[in-house]
């Protein structure tokens, strides 16, 4: 009885201290269109108390003794706005503040948000990409992509211009889960490897986790992406209109209502590529397909918002991406991607908790005809719901959730053998977590945990992120995790060309004991290790150097030498990557600089050998450069260089005559016609040649009315016209190289 009174007379007096103290909360939002203003300075002027706006534009700051303050809210390049507000226990106070774009252009910044938020989070392993960011590489066909940052984001390979993946810090795609506004996307990225199906121009905000991500997230051993999207316009109706040699695209975003409570956005885009390039880009000596580039694609997003006065909000969106790729006489390839969800963020009017939901359902399918080989074929359909729970303390804040996901998959393949491999599974997901994070003048504690409950087994994943901030220019970080999944891809590193990419429910039918050590459970796992510092050189240039390791402790993969219908369809393989990171960046009013060198390895072992995977490479270099220059700075150029060493191949030792017995004991192999085998070298002993790569673009912006701008670019693609293999016909000792130079011109008009 005692030491019930004595907890809840410390419970009391907690709560008490608590009550005498009030919070101020709310939303940033540009005047101008309603959107949120992210990451921009709230706090009560003459004091230490504040915090930055979130993604949402969201803000609290907690435990504010009462009394009468200045409330101030700043960000570069608009004007700054401070209101007075009276603070008193044990209240909340809700407040909504528009910025107005400034009038006075500034020459330098000196202190950026981004080197802000720097010294308030622990951002170990993180790429924060912004749509100003996605400007500064040169515009292939016009139009910036997000396909074309990642690919000089540290860590991240990619593997060619033409069906080409993107590979993050040694993890295959199907290790990255990437995420539109909480909703899982199976195929972000089109068969020419410049595309992806996301709008830049709806892109609000996109954060890359190489790594060590926090117990927020779940389901993916190696990454995550997560991308979110405008809201539209709530005070006016404005669109754009492109086009140039690759395709053409429309976005529309206005208000649905004259409160200014409600918006839309749509976009869609379109690439017409395999009929204009028959005209511009059809070169027989470097193509197979003597049509030219055989791509098409199709990407429609639509997406109504619905806004409280109190900064609750309600989107509801839909979306179909569509791709085809024909390489004549070599494969078929069609996919279709699909989906409508709906989010919200609801703040309670008595409570300091913030409140976020997602529902979403999606279905992706896609069937691949190859010369010489049956159909495959594979379908994902499914649901992911979630709910996070955001409290803010006077240091930090706690978030914690859950999440469910049920899919069906339904999958057809053949593994280098043409055994057949088929499953049509349902299953389901369901994980919680809880994420605390202090933060103090020096040191940012992140500690987590995310439990994951799968059909297969139950996993829980302890994460920790840290970051010390030793001066006011250099900061020290790290972060460590267990991380699970139960999705896998099927891919031969034999294939010709690794356009399929089909899904499948992890397996039960997967050995127990492999190399003489026994597995625990059937779930995919890895342990990540990531160490780094970050080092402001100067006004505008960061240094930041980061080392990573990742053990995959346990894969699940296809059987590559299942030769019978006795052996089993999957194996278990372990293995690892590492390497070191770095990254340097300078910018101010007209320079942007841009460099990043990786080194890593990656290591696989299925049990009978340790090979290289084919997306192993040892040095890669990416070097950007945008500068703004004449009246207004109304003319930019952009300059992009990559340096890659060549992937792991696995060399062709012979060919032989192969007699397959299909009359069985009847077959006379003394006359029989045999087909045509091929005597494979030990796997991915090869290297490929070096590729590099060099893309320019120019683009000039004219003013034609108040708020209308035709803005013209011209671009080359691999300008000085780099022969990089893209695929070698061992049966005919025939090379095929990735894109020659590709010239390109495209305009835009906003209204």
């Amino acid at each position: 009885m005692r030491k019930f009174l004595f907890t809840l007379s410390l419970l009391i007096l907690f709560l008490s201290a608590f009550s005498q103290n009030g919070t101020i909360r709310g939303f940033v939002y540009n005047r101008a269109s309603g959107e949120p203003v992210m990451f921009c300075n709230v706090f009560l002027k003459n004091t230490t108390i504040g915090t930055p706006s979130d993604v949402n534009g969201y803000f609290s700051i907690a435990k504010v003794p009462p009394g009468d303050y200045i409330i101030m809210v700043t960000y570069i390049g608009f004007d700054t706005l401070q209101e007075n507000i009276s603070i008193q226990a044990g209240k909340i106070i809700t407040k909504k503040f528009e910025l107005t774009e400034s009038t006075i252009k500034l020459n330098e910044v000196k202190i950026s948000a981004e080197r802000q938020e720097m010294k308030t989070e622990v951002k170990a392993a993180v790429i924060k990409i912004t749509p100003k960011d996605l400007e500064m590489i040169p515009t292939i066909g016009g139009e910036p992509d997000l396909a074309q940052y990642l690919q000089i984001v540290p860590g991240v390979v990619f593997t060619g211009d033409q069906g080409g993946q993107l590979y993050i810090r040694g993890g295959s795609p199907v290790q990255n889960k990437v995420l539109l506004d909480g909703m899982v996307v199976y195929s972000p990225f089109h068969s020419i490897g410049l595309f992806s199906v996301f709008d830049t121009d709806i892109i609000r905000n996109t954060e890359v986790y190489t790594g060590g991500f926090s117990a927020e997230y779940g389901g993916r051993i190696s990454s995550i992406m997560d991308i979110k999207t405008i809201d539209g316009n709530k005070k006016n109706f404005e669109g754009k209109f492109s086009a140039s040699t690759f395709g053409s695209k429309l976005v529309m975003e206005g208000p649905l209502s004259k409160r200014g409570n409600s918006s839309f956005v749509f976009s869609g885009k379109t690439s017409y590529l395999n009929k204009s390039s028959e005209l511009l880009y059809k070169h027989p000596i470097l193509y197979f397909d003597e049509k030219g580039l055989p791509y098409s694609y199709t990407d429609l997003y639509g997406k109504l918002s619905f806004h409280g006065d109190n900064g609750s909000k309600l989107n509801i969106f839909g979306f179909n991406f569509t791709d085809q790729v024909n390489y004549q006489f070599i494969s078929d390839l069609k996919w279709d991607s699909k989906g409508v969800g709906s989010q919200f963020i609801l703040v309670p009017g008595s409570s300091p908790i913030l409140i976020e939901g997602n529902f979403a359902f999606s279905n992706y399918g896609i069937t691949m005809k190859e010369a010489a080989s049956p159909m495959r074929s594979s379908e994902i359909t499914g649901f992911n719901l979630g709910f996070d729970f955001t409290y803010f303390l006077a240091k930090g804040k706690i978030k914690y959730g859950f999440d469910v996901l049920g899919f069906e998959t339904d999958f057809t393949t053949f593994n280098s053998v043409n055994s057949i491999i088929e499953q049509d599974e349902n299953t389901s997901e369901f994980s919680a977590y809880v994420n605390y994070q202090y933060t103090s003048t020096r040191f940012i504690i992140e500690p987590g945990i995310r439990f994951q409950k799968y059909t297969l087994g139950f996993s829980p994943e302890p994460r920790l992120g840290m970051k010390y901030n030793a001066t006011d220019k250099l900061r020290l970080k790290a972060a460590t995790g267990i991380y699970s999944q139960n999705i896998l891809s099927t891919v031969s590193d034999r294939d010709v060309v690794n356009l399929f990419y089909g899904f499948i429910s992890g397996p039960e039918n997967i050995p127990t004991k492999a190399n003489g050590e026994d597995y625990p459970h059937k779930l995919q796992k890895a342990t990540h290790f990531i160490v780094g510092i970050e080092y402001d050189l100067g006004t505008n240039v960061d240094l930041s150097v980061e080392g990573y390791r990742k053990n995959f402790t346990q894969q699940t993969n296809i059987n590559r030498n299942k030769a019978s219908n006795s052996d089993p369809d999957f194996i278990i393989e372990t293995g690892y990557a590492q390497g070191v990171d770095v990254l340097l960046k300078y910018s101010n009013k007209k320079l942007y600089l841009w460099g990043v060198y990786s080194l890593g390895f990656v290591r696989r072992d299925d049990g009978v050998l340790e090979y290289a995977p084919h997306f192993d490479r040892r040095h890669n270099v990416n070097l950007v450069a945008s500068y703004s220059f004449g009246r207004n700075n109304s003319w930019k150029t952009d300059v992009r260089w990559n340096l890659g060493s060549g992937f792991p191949f696995t060399q062709t030792q012979g060919f032989y005559e192969n007699l397959n017995f299909q009359d069985g004991i009847n077959t006379d192999y003394t006359s029989a016609n045999g087909e045509l085998g091929i005597q494979y070298a030990e796997l991915n002993k090869g290297r490929l040649p070096y590729y590099h790569r060099l893309d320019l673009s120019i683009s000039k912006t004219i003013k034609i009315a108040k708020k209308s701008e035709l803005d013209i670019s011209v671009s080359v693609t691999n300008a000085y016209n780099r022969e990089n293999i893209f695929y070698f016909n061992r049966i005919k000792h025939e090379r095929v190289n990735q894109l020659p130079i590709m010239p390109s011109i495209g305009a835009s008009i906003t209204f």
